[in-house]
Protein backbone atom coordinates (compact mmCIF):
# COMPACT_ATOMS: atom_id res chain seq x y z
CA UNK A 1 0.00 0.00 0.00
CA UNK A 2 1.78 3.65 -0.86
CA UNK A 3 2.30 5.65 1.90
CA UNK A 4 0.96 9.72 1.09
CA UNK A 5 2.42 12.42 2.55
CA UNK A 6 0.69 15.54 3.50
CA UNK A 7 2.26 19.22 4.24
CA UNK A 8 -1.00 20.33 5.35
CA UNK A 9 -4.56 19.62 5.92
CA UNK A 10 -5.92 21.52 3.71
CA UNK A 11 -3.89 18.77 0.79
CA UNK A 12 -6.16 15.66 2.10
CA UNK A 13 -9.44 14.72 0.76
CA UNK A 14 -12.32 14.31 2.92
CA UNK A 15 -13.37 10.23 2.59
CA UNK A 16 -17.02 10.06 1.26
CA UNK A 17 -19.63 10.45 3.79
CA UNK A 18 -22.20 8.66 3.86
CA UNK A 19 -24.51 8.97 6.98
CA UNK A 20 -27.41 6.50 6.02
CA UNK A 21 -25.11 3.57 5.09
CA UNK A 22 -26.30 0.25 7.05
CA UNK A 23 -22.72 -1.04 6.74
CA UNK A 24 -21.49 2.39 9.70
CA UNK A 25 -22.39 0.27 12.41
CA UNK A 26 -20.02 -2.57 11.46
CA UNK A 27 -17.78 -0.19 11.13
CA UNK A 28 -17.79 1.73 14.48
CA UNK A 29 -17.94 -1.48 15.66
CA UNK A 30 -14.82 -2.08 14.31
CA UNK A 31 -13.42 0.90 15.22
CA UNK A 32 -14.08 0.73 18.78
CA UNK A 33 -12.68 -3.18 18.74
CA UNK A 34 -9.53 -1.81 17.74
CA UNK A 35 -9.13 1.06 20.00
CA UNK A 36 -9.72 -1.36 22.51
CA UNK A 37 -7.13 -3.84 21.48
CA UNK A 38 -4.82 -0.77 21.12
CA UNK A 39 -6.05 0.70 24.30
CA UNK A 40 -2.89 -1.70 26.84
CA UNK A 41 -3.68 -2.23 30.19
CA UNK A 42 -4.62 0.33 32.69
CA UNK A 43 -2.06 1.32 35.27
CA UNK A 44 -2.63 1.53 38.82
CA UNK A 45 -1.80 4.77 40.77
CA UNK A 46 1.45 5.21 42.90
CA UNK A 47 4.71 4.60 42.78
CA UNK A 48 5.95 0.89 43.88
CA UNK A 49 9.55 0.29 45.25
CA UNK A 50 11.33 -2.85 45.24
CA UNK A 51 14.04 -4.70 46.89
CA UNK A 52 15.68 -5.88 44.27
CA UNK A 53 15.48 -6.49 40.39
CA UNK A 54 13.73 -10.21 40.79
CA UNK A 55 10.92 -8.74 43.17
CA UNK A 56 10.46 -5.81 40.68
CA UNK A 57 10.43 -8.80 38.00
CA UNK A 58 7.73 -10.64 39.83
CA UNK A 59 5.41 -8.09 39.93
CA UNK A 60 5.60 -7.08 36.83
CA UNK A 61 4.87 -11.07 35.48
CA UNK A 62 1.75 -11.05 38.19
CA UNK A 63 0.42 -7.43 36.56
CA UNK A 64 0.74 -8.82 33.04
CA UNK A 65 -1.28 -11.79 33.68
CA UNK A 66 -3.90 -9.76 35.27
CA UNK A 67 -7.13 -9.42 32.84
CA UNK A 68 -7.79 -6.34 31.63
CA UNK A 69 -10.61 -4.10 33.44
Amino acid sequence: MPVKRFRSVEEMTPLPDRPLDPDNLRRAFELARLCFGLGGKRLRPGVYKHRSITEANAARERWEREPRG
